[in-house]
């Protein structure tokens, strides 16, 4: 035996013992609760078509035609989030975030996909995760260091319905306009001792936000979270910092997930995470495609030298 390697425990673990005699043997372990035997198959099978690149035989679950959930990462320039912010500004002049402006556009492409393709559940949600950090500190110094270091979950997240037929006729100010409302009343402290108090009575039954486990049965809903605070540049192992970071985030609903953030280049860019329904994919990339561009190598490498 000249060697051995494996990974640590989980849902799938795998090894490879490297003989004296040139031979390699791999060995492979399922979590049972997770993947049959049949399941494993498959996934040998597929490893072993994709190490030769080869198309895979079996793609698991989706069915031709199905509008299943997909992920992209796009970047989105500087300007052009300057511009959404501006056309989500009000007529009285009641300037909205970068984030509201964006939540809004977002929320009238999915409401226009599930017009154009005559979705019978005409209502659509979403929602936006808020960190509860700073408002349980409520400016006191010494509560934010104390939650600053605070490892577990402190997150909320408000959501808004509304007819699909609302969200796609009125202009982007309307809408960021609502995505305010229903934001501004999770974002107190109040909300969040109220929310503590709730979980305490409910324990220790586990809590799961409704727009995550049913948000989609009345229609299109997707949740929003900023990942701007990622400290991607302090991500550094020894070798070097890291030239892009991004999260991938199913949860196994049909809700979509969007996560926003800051760009390498450190320039007011953004790079995207997006998790939605493929149709959905689809019309951002058709009719936003000056706004979300796909994330390259050429334009990371770019933003690295800047």
């Amino acid at each position: 035996m000249a060697g051995d390697s494996g990974s640590g425990h989980g849902v799938v673990a795998m090894g490879q013992t490297e003989l004296k005699c040139g031979g390699l043997v791999v060995a492979c372990t399922f979590d049972h609760r997770i993947a049959d035997a049949y399941s494993a198959n498959l996934f040998l099978v597929s490893w072993a078509e994709m190490a030769q690149s080869k198309p895979i035989p079996t793609v698991p679950n989706p069915q031709p035609g199905d509008d299943c959930l997909i992920s992209g990462i796009y970047y989105i320039k500087a300007d052009q989030l300057n511009l959404l912010q501006s056309l989500a500004t009000t007529t009285n002049g009641c300037r909205r975030t970068k984030l509201e402006s964006f939540c809004a556009f977002l929320w009238k492409m999915v409401a226009k996909h599930a017009i154009l393709n005559n979705v019978d559940k005409k209502v659509t949600k979403m929602g936006i995760v808020v960190d509860g950090r700073t408002r349980l500190s409520d400016g006191d110094r010494d509560k934010a260091s104390l939650m600053g270091s605070y490892f577990g979950n402190v997150p909320s997240i408000p959501y808004g319905g509304k007819e699909v037929n609302e969200i796609d006729e009125n202009p982007l100010s309307y809408v960021a306009n609502e995505v305010h409302d229903f934001l501004d009343a999770a974002v107190s402290k109040e909300h969040f001792l109220g929310l503590i108090d709730w979980m305490e009575s409910h324990r220790p039954v586990p809590g799961l936000s409704k727009i995550y486990c049913s948000g989609s049965e009345d229609g299109p809903a997707f949740v929003v979270s900023s990942g701007q605070r990622f400290p991607e540049s302090k991500v550094d192992f020894g070798w070097g910092k890291p030239i892009f970071g991004s999260y991938h985030f199913p949860w196994g609903g049909d809700s979509g997930y969007v996560m926003p953030m800051p760009s390498p280049s450190c320039n007011g860019d953004w790079v995207v995470y997006v998790h939605l329904l493929k149709g959905q994919v689809e019309l951002i990339e058709t009719e936003a495609a000056h706004l979300f561009r796909p994330l390259t190598f050429d334009y990371l490498q770019h933003s690295n030298k800047e």
